[in-house]
């Protein structure tokens, strides 16, 4: 017995044999990971599962220990991972063709019914991934199928996140795996002949509204216009009926002004023309003695 332990080889045996144990009895968990127990090809239960409201260093992160060469781990994401959607078809209730690039943010908080759906393997994340991403686009269609395309752009965009999101949800449950939002980062008309043709439509709808307001505000100051002539003919009839004379006058001395008075710009008239009048012409009557 001393004779082997005097043996440098023997003594190297033992040690690769004792740090093989070693790796297979502990493991270390870091605290963005989920660990899931694995015996005998069964899960057996998690370590450092998400929990809602932890803080970090008060986790199950660390050190654990498990049953060597008969436990294995499957490392499960614990943080927020991403799930993108490009040029999703989509078809409006106004028959507009959409294209839709959408993205959802979700977290895997039951890593033993995920693993039970997708495989007892490492990797995951991405097979769930690849199972949310038709689902996702399925929940988009139906819930963008139900509104037209002025809803994307209006205050109504967030309710139809909502409903996305929840669709989704539904179906992500199955996988362990909670939703935490729903966005749209782009949407618009296909390229090449739809999108100039729904660029030619919007041209023409607008250019129609802009003649109908147009038509609308000529129609009313023509109205205006002509309730404005209809109140001051009153006012000068009332005028008129108070004191014909002095009408008469203001009348006649605005005639004047505008005959022989400056222009609009201050400017005398300018020329050869020559105005000649007989003395008793009516027009000169207020020149006369009391306009008679």
């Amino acid at each position: 017995m001393m004779a082997w332990l005097r043996n440098p080889i023997s003594l190297g045996i033992a040690a690769l044999l004792v740090l093989i144990v070693a790796a297979s009895t502990f493991a270390i968990v870091p605290e963005t990971e989920q660990a899931v127990i694995v015996r005998w090809e069964q899960p057996q239960g998690t370590v450092n599962r998400w929990q809602p409201g932890q803080m970090l260093g008060q986790t199950g992160a660390g050190l654990m220990a498990r049953i060597p060469f008969v436990d294995r781990l499957v490392w499960i994401d614990k943080r927020v991972l991403n799930l993108d959607l490009n040029n999703q078809p989509v078809l409006s209730t106004d028959q507009q063709r959409l294209e839709v690039d959408a993205f959802a943010r979700f977290r895997i908080v039951d890593p033993l019914r995920l693993v039970r759906a997708v495989g007892l393997s490492n990797g995951a994340e991405q097979r769930v991934t690849d199972k949310l991403s038709p689902l996702f686009a399925s929940a988009l269609r139906s819930e963008l199928g139900k509104v037209d395309f002025r809803a994307l752009l209006s205050p109504e965009r967030g309710q139809l996140m909502d409903n996305i999101q929840v669709g989704l949800q539904s179906f992500a449950r199955d996988y362990g795996v909670q939703i935490i939002d729903v966005r749209i980062k782009h949407a618009d008309y296909p390229d090449g002949s739809p999108l100039q043709s729904a660029l030619d439509r919007m041209k023409n709808t607008r250019l129609q509204q802009a003649q109908t307001i147009r038509s609308e505000g000529l129609r009313d100051a023509l109205v205006i216009r002509a309730a404005a002539d209809t109140e001051a003919a009153k006012i000068f009839a009332d005028a008129f009926n108070q004191d014909p004379a002095f009408y008469d006058f203001y009348r006649a001395m605005q005639s004047y002004r505008y005959t022989f008075g400056p222009d609009s710009n201050g400017k005398m008239p300018q020329g050869d023309t020559n105005l000649i009048l007989n003395p008793d012409n009516s027009y000169l009557k207020q020149f006369e003695g009391g306009g008679k």
